[in-house]
């Protein structure tokens, strides 16, 4: 009897979160390729995401060594593009960094920058340097999703959470309509720092970062997103998108912005 009341108290507010929806803007895959209907228009930027398997007896060198080449890239106005954030990971693939890099003027500023690398002595010199340390590597390029916060820099010390969806083909569009409401859950502790999907390298990825004070600070602040109406909702309609899913907790390098 019990389990009978449960079950009809969900669906009502399955039912509610449906109806509410239907005075959401929500994007229509049928008008548009979904990298149009859910990318902000105002930034134009492109972002690339670096996942380096590091050698561990290594790993301490080659964060010197990136945080020195990042930062140098970061500060000349003559390479339209800026790291947004640097880090290893703690729990997750062991001695792995990871670096989410921003091109100001999308793809255009993407390919300034390969151009210019390619004559830059001092980066040839560097990736030389970087190819001794790696076991391998590995990058996407992506986009931001309109509705969530820009990923700008933020004050630590913090963990951050990167956690990645492989969705079914096809269900990005629904993915986004359901998450453009779902994220106003998730505000309160300021744990929202910014969600992309994959337009090149491996596709239908969705990354969301967030960032934590502590582990404990996790548990709790996500903990707290079920006490609020709603939330169970995007999860029920959520879950059946995905094919596999991944969480990695990082530990921002000593240049990264994001700290």
């Amino acid at each position: 009897m019990q389990c009978m009341r449960f079950i009809s108290k969900f669906s009502a507010r399955v039912n509610n979160g449906w109806l509410r929806s239907m005075f959401v803007h929500k994007a229509d895959a049928r008008k548009d390729a979904h990298s149009n209907l859910l990318s902000k228009k105002e930034t134009n930027h492109l972002y690339k995401i670096q996942f380096h398997n590091v050698k561990p007896d290594c790993l301490e060198v080659y964060n010197d060594l990136q945080v020195e080449v990042q930062k140098k890239l970061s500060q000349d106005a003559e390479y339209p593009c800026e790291i947004v954030g640097s880090w290893n990971t703690w729990y997750g693939e062991q001695d792995q960094a990871v670096h989410l890099w921003r091109y100001r003027g999308g793809y255009p500023a993407l390919t300034e920058c390969l151009q210019k690398l390619k004559t830059n002595e001092e980066y040839k010199e560097f990736r030389k340097e970087r190819s001794k340390m790696l076991i391998s590597r590995r990058n996407q390029l992506l986009l931001e999703f309109s509705f969530w916060n820009e990923p700008l820099p933020r004050k630590g010390p913090n963990i951050y959470e990167m956690r990645t969806y492989n969705l079914k083909p096809g269900t990005m569009i629904e993915w986004g309509n359901h998450w453009a409401r779902a994220i106003s859950y998730r505000q309160e502790n300021k744990e929202a720092v910014s969600g992309f999907f994959s337009q090149i390298g491996d596709l239908y990825v969705v990354h969301h970062l967030w960032a934590y004070e502590s582990l404990q600070a996790r548990e709790e602040t996500r903990n707290s997103a079920w006490m609020k109406e709603g939330w169970d909702v995007n999860v029920f309609y959520t879950v059946p998108l995905i094919r596999s899913m991944e969480s990695r907790i990082m530990i921002p390098t000593g240049g990264s912005p994001l700290q």
